[in-house]
Parts: C-alpha cells; structure tokens; sequence
C-alpha cells in the first residue's frame, strides 16, 4: 500500500496520501515500525492485517517522481502491479470519500502518472482519497 505525496510537504492536500498510510500505520500498530530503505528511497513498514502481509510505504521523493520509489519497491520486495494499491487525493471524491479503482488511466494525477510509467503498468488497484479542493 503506497501513499502518494511530497516527501516532506506534510499537511498538503497532495500529501493526504502519505496522512492516511500513517494512520493505517497506527491502526496496524506499526505506527512505530517505519524506517528508511534507501534501496526504493522511500519510508517503509510492516504490517499484517486479517492473515495478509503488508508492506506500507511512503516515497521520499516529489509526487511526480512517486512512481520512482514504488517500482524500486515493487522489484526489492517481488512485488506484481497487481499487488500495489496507491493512496492519492483526487479532487473528483468530496472531503473524507474513498474511492477503490481497479487499473484505468491516471485522470490527469501526476502521481499516478509516474507510478503507470515506472511500473510499466495500469493494472495496479488505486484507492482514491477524497480532499477538499480549497
């Protein structure tokens, strides 16, 4: 589960992303688990949840560049598109609203974009976060 955001822009709608992973984080109670792995340039950590093994990752790179960090993951930790879901902020969904997608184009997401390209895939199940469009 990779939540799209800029690294470091915390608090930004385009960052709601990497908000929801660190909640899902404390839900899972890995909320204290999460290091850095300088092989995908990203914060990662595990999880389990209802007998599947998670891997909550969060790029340290710019939104559009996100794409970068969850292909180098995909490869280190085997993982298929089809295994990745992506959490974004989507200006369609009201504020709080998730939307689950399965594969699709990245409707004009730059974050999204890059993960199509560096995965060379658009199969990959995107769960859109809604945000306010302020």
């Amino acid at each position: 589960v990779a939540g799209l955001g800029n690294h470091g822009l915390r608090g930004t709608r385009h960052s709601v992303g990497m908000a929801v992973l660190d909640r899902l984080a404390r839900q899972l109670a890995v909320a204290e688990g999460w290091r850095a792995d300088r092989r995908c340039c990203a914060d990662v950590a595990l999880a389990a949840a209802r007998g599947l093994e998670l891997l909550l990752l969060k790029p340290r790179r710019l939104m559009n560049l996100n794409g970068l960090s969850i292909a180098s993951a995909a490869e280190i930790y085997n993982l298929c598109p089809e295994d990745i879901y992506l959490v974004h902020d989507d200006l369609d969904k009201a504020l709080g609203k998730v939307a689950i997608k399965l594969g699709g184009s990245a409707r004009g997401h730059n974050g999204v974009r890059s993960c199509i390209s560096a995965l060379h895939s658009n199969v990959s199940g995107p769960s859109r976060k809604g945000i306010n469009p302020a």
